[in-house]
């Protein structure tokens, strides 16, 4: 196992996905999401998605597990709870399409959901009123196959929660709780499916502390922050993921 995590760091690829990593928390931390729409691209453009996903679902979760449940008073359960339940339903079908389905068809329905999402909050629509069951279903099943396939659920639960009524305090929370239970279940469906291997682990584990280091710097950042300047942060975070992960530029990275 030694020589394993010597072969990891002595990579000339280490010191980028080290760079990204932090970067990712610093996110993360910050706005409670977005460690996914800055991680994947970068790391799949570096290792290939095969690596990103399931390095960045094991130290995101463990990390993150002390956030969410700081965050549980602040989340409003019976929002949270059926968008999680259609999640978990989804999310093997996202692992399914991970281990068989090509990469670039899975990158540019991403990208594609990301842009959508941005122009979606920017134009300024607003959900009003209460979630209705049908919808945070529906919205579950998007985030959970996102999770499932690629780590990226955040698109869909922005455009439900981040566009509704609630502040950025209790989006934040609710986001947070979502993401540590899909986490859990994630782990178990990418070790049924053999997605863990023994290179996965060593550099999940050798950039994993430096990222929730840098987390804890960003949710440091968050206190006192205005739901003005959360919510821009949150469009800059979905306007750079959506271009960054366009297979498009592939060719210039």
């Amino acid at each position: 196992m030694t020589e394993i995590f010597a072969s990891v760091v002595a990579d000339p690829r280490f010191p980028v996905a080290l760079a990204i990593s932090v970067a990712a928390g610093l996110v993360r931390g910050f706005t409670g999401f977005g460690s996914a729409l800055i991680y994947i691209p970068l790391i799949s453009a570096v290792y290939g998605p095969h690596i990103a996903a399931p390095t960045l679902l094991l130290f995101d979760t463990i990390c993150s597990a002390p956030f969410a449940v700081q965050c549980w008073p602040q989340a409003t359960r019976r929002e949270v709870l059926p968008v999680a339940i259609a999640g978990a339903l989804a999310l093997p079908v996202g692992v399914a399409a991970l281990v068989y389905v090509d990469a670039l068809v899975l990158r540019w329905f991403i990208a594609a959901l990301v842009l959508f999402a941005l122009v979606v909050l920017i134009t300024g629509w607003r959900y009003h009123g209460r979630p209705t069951i049908a919808a945070s279903l529906g919205v579950g099943a998007f985030a959970g196959f996102g999770s499932g396939a690629v780590q990226i659920a955040a698109p869909a639960l922005l455009v439900f929660w981040l566009g509704g009524p609630n502040n950025a305090t209790t989006v934040r929370a609710n986001i947070m709780v979502l993401f540590a239970i899909q986490g859990a279940l994630a782990i178990a469906a990418y070790a049924i499916a053999g997605v863990f291997g023994a290179e996965v682990l060593a550099l999940a584990f050798v950039i994993g502390i430096p990222f929730i280091a840098a987390m804890a710097v960003g949710a440091r950042w968050f206190r006192g922050t205005s739901d003005t300047l959360y919510r821009r942060v949150a469009y800059i975070i979905i306007g750079f993921s959506g271009l960054v992960s366009l297979p498009l530029f592939d060719a210039l990275r």
